[in-house]
């Protein structure tokens, strides 16, 4: 009892030496470094996912208390050793395999087709294709428009994919100037009201 007493007397001297103390008595190392002890947390790895503290294999930071009294009893965390941490990775390798992550492909109805043909069809009729050329003279071209070409600038301006045998172009353009190159598309495609067939508009400009 009387050493009990002779430590209480200890700690009120230095709490009351002006000499030890900083600005606020209660802030001094000595008390610091002890409350420091007290409130110091372990690292420990969760078994399960505990809701706002962390998932299952993570490391977290608890109080010595919590981990002692909650966490332990229960078998939701470990210490985070080696040997523990071992034993958590091979048993999320067994229980928890990596999910694969599978793309899951729709086939197109022929509803879903039809509605693409007939969009990419509206967008051919309602664009107008430029083409610029060298002439040589009274506006020939030096080197004439092919079907092959069209498709390839269909492609790259109207971002639209068709093949040579959809353009009704019986001969190559040769001159500057606008056409209306005649489209051979599917006649399930409907046509707008008062239209005949589809075309595509091209302009030749000079280069």
């Amino acid at each position: 009892m009387a050493y009990i007493q002779c430590g209480r007397n200890v700690l009120r001297q230095i709490i009351k030496d002006t000499s030890l103390r900083t600005s606020d008595p209660m802030i001094h190392p000595f008390l610091f470094n002890a409350q420091g002890v007290r409130y110091r947390k372990l690292e420990v790895i969760l078994t399960t996912s505990i809701e706002k503290l962390g998932k299952a294999g993570e490391t977290v930071k608890v109080a010595p208390g919590y981990f002692r009294n909650h966490l332990m009893p229960k078998l939701l965390a470990v210490p985070n050793i080696e040997k523990y941490a071992y034993l958590i990775r091979e048993q999320r390798k067994i229980y928890q395999p990596e999910e694969v992550e599978t793309v899951t492909v729709v086939p197109q109805t022929k509803e879903d087709k039809m509605k693409e043909f007939q969009m990419a069809a509206k967008r051919l009729d309602n664009a107008r294709l430029s083409l610029r050329r060298l002439i040589k003279v009274d506006n020939d071209l030096r080197s004439p428009v092919t079907k092959d070409e069209l498709v390839e600038e269909v492609a790259r301006q109207l971002f639209v994919t068709i093949q040579p045998e959809n353009l009704h172009l019986p001969s190559p353009l040769t001159t500057l100037g606008e056409y209306e190159v005649p489209l051979r598309l599917p006649r399930a495609i409907p046509l707008p009201v008062g239209k005949l067939n589809w075309t595509l508009k091209v302009k030749i400009r000079r280069k």
